[in-house]
């Protein structure tokens, strides 16, 4: 299918606001954590589809109702930015609302999961950076947009300030659960305070982030690369075939994170040339168990170096770097937050980043007990050495061997076609 003017598609949008069902009060103050300020310049953009039988019946008055109860809750997501004496911002608890988007695309919702490109379901998700006027910038966005054939997608962008992609699909998860009628779960876990001290370190050398200017009060990293999106999708089957491929002796079978790491570090490295990513940046979850409600940026971050040539090392044995070699850096993160306070950073793109979101609950979202035919995220704001999101994929077509994989990549515009070209003689994926 060709390129789409994206355009021409969508239409009849509409804006409004939800606040919680009664006033949060006066005063109160959500404070930020000095890894949530890390991310400060970064957004989490998810997307779901659902076909028309999911949503027959309903409207975007049915889509608000319970809206305004999850937002009780989730109060801190209502506020806006402020700024302290000291200028550490913080989040006004002024009840201003979550924006709401409504808008009609003239395509149907087999016609845009076709649609390779990406600019096309960009156009499903709200636009979103704070600032210049960070008093007036809502922190979350929905977007609901309506296909000619009755189904819908639900687009959610949400400030990385507030928290990692864990809780931000745990915000628009217990909203479907409203709507299913049943009752919120126990109270949000939330920082009391941000750490003001400093965290002693073994790692020498803070490789896994990096400073850039001072954005003042518009909250986007300059990046004067021109990046482009593209997502595929990976089989159980194909997983585990890849898995048996990239086995490596001395640890045994790769984990699938490890595994699919390894393989696009060593393809992007022979695109990059001399010019190769030697050190990655990981994401993960930093809490084992979201059972208790912690909402926030708890995500681990570390960094792989390689002291050889990427090129030349076999896609085996950078897995094996990978799970050996994993340098945790959140200590040494809060030690320069906390020493470095006023300083702006970027943790996606400042190395080639990996973020695991195996784990994340994406297809928890549900109408009338159907869950999305297809999720995706993406991140915005990354640096010119890009980011892969590694997700859950949707359920295998043929019901045989469960959930595979959808792997998002954010790079540079001309690595991309080479990349999907090496992907699919090299490892027949893509």
């Amino acid at each position: 299918m060709g390129s789409i003017d994206v355009k021409s598609n969508i239409y009849d949008v509409k804006l409004s606001s939800v606040v919680p069902a009664t006033m949060t009060g006066e005063n109160v103050v959500h404070e930020l954590s000095n890894m949530d300020l890390l991310m400060k310049l970064h957004y989490i953009k998810g997307v779901y589809y659902f076909n028309r039988s999911a949503v027959q019946g309903l409207t975007i008055s049915d889509f608000k109702l319970q809206m305004f109860t999850l937002l009780e809750q989730y109060y801190f997501t209502c506020g806006r930015i402020r700024k302290s004496e000291s200028g550490r911002p913080f989040i006004k608890c002024n009840d201003s609302g979550v924006r709401i988007i409504e808008a009609k695309c003239s395509m149907t919702l087999d016609e845009c999961l076709a649609e390779k490109d990406s600019s096309v379901h960009r156009q499903l998700l709200p636009n979103q950076v704070l600032g210049p006027e960070l008093a007036y910038s809502p922190l979350v966005l929905i977007q609901f947009t309506w296909f000619t054939c009755g189904g819908v997608s639900v687009g959610l962008s949400w400030a990385h300030v507030l928290g990692d992609a864990f809780s931000a699909s745990d915000f628009i998860n217990t909203w479907g659960q409203l709507n299913a009628g049943k009752l919120l779960p126990k109270s949000l876990n939330l920082p009391k305070e941000h750490s003001k001290t400093a965290t002693p370190s073994t790692v020498t050398e803070l490789l896994s982030v990096k400073k850039t200017e001072a954005v003042k009060d518009s909250w986007i990293a300059m990046n004067t690369c021109r990046m482009e999106t593209i997502s595929f999708q990976l089989t159980a089957t194909q997983l585990k075939h890849l898995q048996s491929q990239i086995s490596a002796s001395e640890i045994g079978q790769v984990p699938v994170f490890e595994t699919v790491c390894a393989v696009i570090w060593h393809n992007l490295a022979k695109i990059r040339g001399d010019s190769e990513s030697r050190v990655i940046t990981t994401c993960r979850n930093g809490n084992q168990s979201r059972d208790d409600g912690l909402v926030g940026n708890n995500q681990m971050i570390g960094v792989v170096i390689a002291e050889f040539s990427i090129v030349e090392t076999e896609a085996s044995a950078l897995a094996a770097l990978i799970v050996k070699q994993l340098a945790d850096e959140s200590n040494m993160i809060e030690d320069t937050m906390a020493r470095d306070e006023g300083s702006d950073f970027i943790v996606y793109g400042a190395n080639l980043t990996f973020v695991d979101l195996e784990d994340a609950n994406l297809y928890g979202l549900k109408f009338t007990r159907q869950e999305p035919v297809f999720t995706n995220y993406y991140i915005d704001g990354v640096g010119k050495e890009g980011v892969v999101l590694l997700l859950p994929g949707p359920e295998d077509v043929l019901g045989k061997d469960g959930r595979g994989m959808t792997v998002t990549l954010v790079l540079p515009e001309n690595e991309v076609m080479e990349l999907r070209n090496q992907l699919k003689e090299e490892w027949n994926i893509v």
